[in-house]
């Protein structure tokens, strides 16, 4: 087995990005747009899928002063499949570094337009639709990250209830439905490079941000009208979470590394991976369960309708 690229242990900044197309889904704020900078800056050419066109054309432009390469604008909201195709068909290049970033944390009980649970609808089943339409679009050698997060280890999925998982049936929790959907983040980076380990058309990696200040965590409380609790979140963020750019990091290593295997899994390298500078870590023993990844993938492909060849 091939030695692992060496990761330095203060690793801030990607390589240069010059010509090469980078998509990025949810880059309107928080850790999107801190990676998107970054590409910005080192000349990567941007194409940002994104839920609010108007916000984020906005920031494209901030992001263009310091930019060296282009940056296009489409709308993806990743709970609606008819806006999942129609931004497919929206990207015109073909993609060096699709970057599955968008999601939603810990929401109440609510329903996509296709009847999915709105947390495995959007971070999962949107992400595994919205890839496999572009997989004609990827590159040779072409680098699929997903942002996963430390709650997947907490998730509790059982192979026999991953059709009501996704449909929200039985009884709910939202943090066990976040879980979830952030193992079958793993789960599907994992069965997305072993089906593709042989041709290496595809390398795919798994990242997580630790625990990073976003606005992430106050779309739960906000969604449940918990104002206060949306307060407290805010607060704890500020106090102690690390800044967006920061969380950053192990995205924008896991997608830029070069060499790296695929399956690799990146996070923060302080206490509890919470914070710090990018390396490699492991996942739960779930994420790297072959005959659960092989029945979600087959389920998300008939609940999406969409199929990687």
């Amino acid at each position: 087995m091939a030695a692992l690229p060496e990761i330095s242990a203060k690793w801030s900044k990607p390589r240069d990005l010059t010509g090469e197309n980078v998509l990025i889904t949810g880059a309107s704020g928080g850790l999107g747009l801190a990676v998107a900078k970054q590409v910005a800056e080192n000349g990567g050419n941007l194409i940002l899928a994104v839920r609010n066109v108007r916000k984020t054309s906005a920031l494209a432009k901030q992001l263009s002063i310091a930019s060296r390469g282009s940056i296009d604008v489409i709308e993806l909201d990743l709970s609606n499949l008819k806006s999942v195709h129609s931004a497919a068909d929206q990207v015109s290049k073909d993609i060096d570094i699709l970057i599955l970033n968008a999601g939603v944390m810990a929401t109440p009980l609510r329903h996509t337009v296709d009847g999915f649970e709105l947390q495995m609808g959007t971070n999962h089943l949107g992400h595994f639709a919205f890839s496999g339409l572009l997989q004609n679009k990827l590159k040779a050698g072409a680098r699929v990250v997903s942002v996963s997060s430390q709650a997947h280890r907490l998730a509790q999925f059982p192979p026999a209830k991953i059709m009501d998982i996704c449909r929200g049936v039985g009884e709910y929790q939202p943090w066990q439905a976040y879980a979830r959907s952030k193992v079958s983040n793993l789960l599907f980076i994992n069965e997305l490079q072993r089906r593709n380990s042989k041709s290496k058309k595809i390398i795919a990696v798994a990242a997580h941000p630790g625990w990073s200040a976003t606005n992430l965590q106050m779309v739960g409380p906000e969604m449940r009208n918990q104002l206060m609790m949306a307060r407290g979140s805010a607060f704890f963020n500020s106090a102690f979470a690390q800044s967006a750019d920061k969380g950053a990091l192990p995205i924008l290593c896991a997608a830029t590394l070069a060499d790296l295997a695929g399956g690799s899994y990146l996070g923060p390298n302080g206490f509890l991976e919470m914070r710090g500078f990018p390396k490699y870590t492991r996942a739960s023993s779930t994420a790297y369960d072959q005959g659960l990844a092989q029945s979600l993938w087959q389920i998300s492909e008939e609940l999406t309708g969409v199929s990687w060849s």
